[in-house]
């Protein structure tokens, strides 16, 4: 007992005791920050939000491009152009706005009534040669509807202004034909200084009808004149910010604005020459128009098959999840995501029916002229 009394009450040193206890760092476990997420993850989160919000890409120029190869597949894939429908797959792509386009230096341009619809009928031909991949479509609801049966959505244009050939009885037919957009550029009544009486007219029948206009490579003269005119959403279908790249179909900051406060949609492009070299610069174009305009008024598209030099990262319509990481990355939230890949443009097809169907209970179809309204 007077052992274990000895031992109970042996002086111990104070420096003993601290040398005893372990230090308290020791004892207490530091805070873990969490990984950064792999680029793997964030691929993978892209690709599941594109199964539900795929990509509405604003401008293919597949039409006019498949006119020049004697051959083609685009079900089992095809090298000698940027969009075939495992790419399309792989992508997220879920609608494409085929442009008809005039090719410069060919006997097509100088006759563009007969060049655009030759490309309609071509692009009904291809849509209709591979029934499992793509689907027509004329509409918002459509579109929606080729997404829920496993398709592609093809919605025709933009044409070119000229295709009307300055007649509104030219656009009648072209919409029954099935077309959708017009670009505003390129004719007499289109300019540098703004809209004629005549393009006025155009810009209602085209309400009237539901034909959207695209206002990419427009004076600012023009764009002003047409969202005051118009009753309808318009579209940019291929043009990025101006005031990070000079390229003249780009748009500036106080257009920007305009166009968010209009509920219009800028489709920013996947091409080296309107946005930059690489994939962060096609980002940091869409950062812009977003912070610019706003989230609602934000879109992509391609550019593919136009023979436009595509940023790196970019090369064809598969890329899209790596564009859709980068942006996630920059901390945009997955609601505006959704609206830049699919929502935006299914908002302007819709509000443009609405305007259409309006618009033809209070106007028949006009009559006007050019040469009555411009002489």
């Amino acid at each position: 007992m007077a052992d274990l009394q000895s031992e109970l009450t042996a002086a111990t040193e104070i420096g003993e005791l601290d040398e005893l206890a372990p230090p308290t760092d020791e004892l207490t476990s530091p805070t873990e920050e969490a990984p950064e997420p792999s680029a793997d993850d964030a691929l993978t989160r892209a690709r599941a939000l594109l199964t539900t919000d795929p990509v509405a890409d604003g401008y293919c120029g597949l039409p006019a491009t498949l006119r020049m190869l004697p051959w083609y597949d685009l079900e089992l894939g095809e090298s000698s152009v940027d969009t075939d429908l495992p790419r399309l797959r792989d992508g997220g792509v879920g609608s494409l706005l085929w442009t008809l386009r005039l090719l410069p230096g060919t006997a097509h341009a100088e006759h563009p009534v007969t060049a655009v619809l030759e490309q309609l009928d071509l692009a009904k031909h291809v849509v209709a040669e591979y029934p499992e991949g793509l689907r027509l479509a004329r509409s918002a609801s459509e579109l929606c509807d080729a997404r829920a049966y496993g398709r592609i959505g093809v919605l025709m244009g933009p044409a070119p202004a000229a295709a009307i050939g300055d007649s509104l009885a030219t656009l009648r037919a072209l919409h029954t034909l099935d077309l959708r957009v017009l670009t505003l550029t390129g004719t007499s009544w289109a300019t540098e200084a703004g809209l004629t009486r005549f393009g006025e007219e155009v810009v209602r029948e085209m309400n009237r009808l539901g034909v959207l206009a695209d206002l990419t490579g427009a004076s600012e003269r023009t764009v002003r004149r047409v969202l005051a005119v118009t009753k309808a959403p318009v579209i940019l279908t291929h043009s990025g910010a101006h005031a990070l790249n000079s390229h003249p179909d780009n748009v500036p900051d106080d257009l920007l604005a305009e166009l968010g406060a209009a509920r219009g949609v800028c489709l920013v492009p996947c091409s080296a020459e309107r946005t930059g070299p690489g994939l962060g610069d096609v980002a940091d174009h869409l950062d812009h128009v977003r912070r610019v305009a706003g989230p609602q008024s934000v879109g992509l598209s391609g550019a593919y098959d136009t023979g436009a030099v595509h940023p790196e990262g970019l090369a064809d319509v598969s890329r899209y999840p790596h564009l859709i990481a980068e942006l996630a990355g920059r901390g945009w939230p997955e609601s505006d995501l959704a609206q830049l890949t699919w929502g935006n443009v299914q908002r302007v097809l819709r509000e443009t029916e609405f305007a259409a169907r309006a618009a033809a209970l209070r106007r028949p179809p006009s009559t006007a002229r050019i040469e009555g309204l411009d002489d």
